[in-house]
């Protein structure tokens, strides 16, 4: 039996030695995620390489530098740093990070349950906060999920929360540098069925409400340990998120009750039309402010006013739901025929579809 090929780009020395590869932590069809040093400042960083197979790829490599652009140009702290990007002696291209140490929060929520209102409020307005600062620069990050949301300990905080990822965002054509490819051509579908906007399934232009819709299917998940919707398949996804009203929070799961009041903020995030939704991600957080455990920091969010009831806390049930959090792979060809075929009935697109999950 062949035991299985070395990584080439483990125990190697690139940029002239600035940093040393040691351990390859992470794989998927765009590329490989690895742990490295960086001797001259005394850190560990995760450096991300793209598949050299798919070097050819201009559609994959202009994802590739527009994930490096978009997020070299975020400081907040809820966003994962990037501190260089761009391409190694022999063509391949990387993108030099923060190193993380934690869980992202699709694993916490498999893993622990469901998230209590005090533990999950917080993540999520720290993450809106974080999509403001995108936002307000004209980014979308159009594929949001809780596996693009990493919940690490940082300085000495618990349950700091950082966004990944923004491989598929939207960049306003003045901050690409010229020559890229925009890739947001309207009537194309990207992202992830369970967490996709109404207007994203539809193929529509996006803004950054449908990034607010998906932080409130985030949401949902994280304190239910289901999605709004009922559903099997990403064409019943894709379709419910069209057309079906979500299951409200306090029905959801049987023995899990929540604060008064914290469905209306979630419902209004989930809202079918963007125009009734959170106008902002800071609107949406200073909505969710009220449910925060007291003495927690909502600095930027303007002027909150404090709850007016008790919130009485959750009642869980001793029992999983029925439907453990899970996340599909890649969709099939016919899964993907069927979401096309759904999204032009509902949302009479004339339009091809293409599906496509993030790494």
């Amino acid at each position: 039996m062949s035991s299985p090929k070395a990584d080439p780009f483990v125990g190697r020395e690139i940029l002239d030695g600035q940093f040393r590869i040691t351990q390859r932590i992470g794989a998927g069809g765009m590329g490989a995620v690895y742990r490295a040093e960086e001797p001259a400042m005394g850190r560990e960083v995760a450096i991300k390489i793209l598949h050299q197979r798919l070097k050819g790829r201009q559609d994959l490599v202009s994802r590739f530098r527009r994930e490096a652009r978009a997020m070299s140009q975020l400081s907040h702290p809820n966003t994962v740093r990037v501190f260089r990007y761009g391409e190694l002696d022999d063509g391949s291209l990387y993108i030099v990070m923060e190193m993380l140490e934690g869980k992202n929060l699709n694993q916490t929520v498999r893993r622990g349950g469901p998230l209590p209102v005090d533990k999950a409020i917080p993540i999520l307005i720290a993450c809106c906060q974080a999509l403001q600062e995108a936002h307000d620069m004209g980014i979308v990050h159009r594929d949001l999920k809780p596996e693009n949301i990493f919940i690490c300990n940082q300085a000495g905080l618990v349950d700091y929360p950082k966004v990944l990822d923004f491989g598929l965002a939207k960049v306003t054509e003045a901050q690409m540098r010229p020559g890229s490819l925009i890739l947001t051509q309207e009537g194309m579908v990207f992202g992830t069925p369970e967490f996709m906007s109404p207007e994203q399934a539809r193929g529509q232009t996006l803004d950054a409400r449908s990034d607010i819709y998906s932080l409130a299917c985030i949401l949902y998940e994280a304190l239910t340990g289901k999605l709004p919707f009922d559903a099997t398949t990403p064409m019943e996804y894709v379709g419910k998120h069209v057309t079906a009203e979500p299951i409200p929070l306090n029905d959801r799961v049987p023995g899990m009750k929540f604060p008064d009041g914290l469905w209306k903020a979630i419902g209004k995030a989930l809202a079918k039309q963007k125009d009734g939704r959170y106008q902002s991600a800071t609107d949406f957080a200073r909505a969710l402010a009220p449910f925060a455990p007291p003495g927690f920091a909502t600095s930027g969010l303007g002027s909150i006013h404090p709850p007016t009831h008790s919130a009485p806390p959750t009642k869980r049930s001793d029992a999983p739901p029925k439907h453990p959090v899970r996340r599909g792979g890649t969709p099939t060809l016919g899964t993907l025929l069927g979401v096309a075929l759904t999204c032009m009935i509902l949302g009479g697109v004339a339009a091809m579809l293409i599906m496509r999950l993030l790494d």
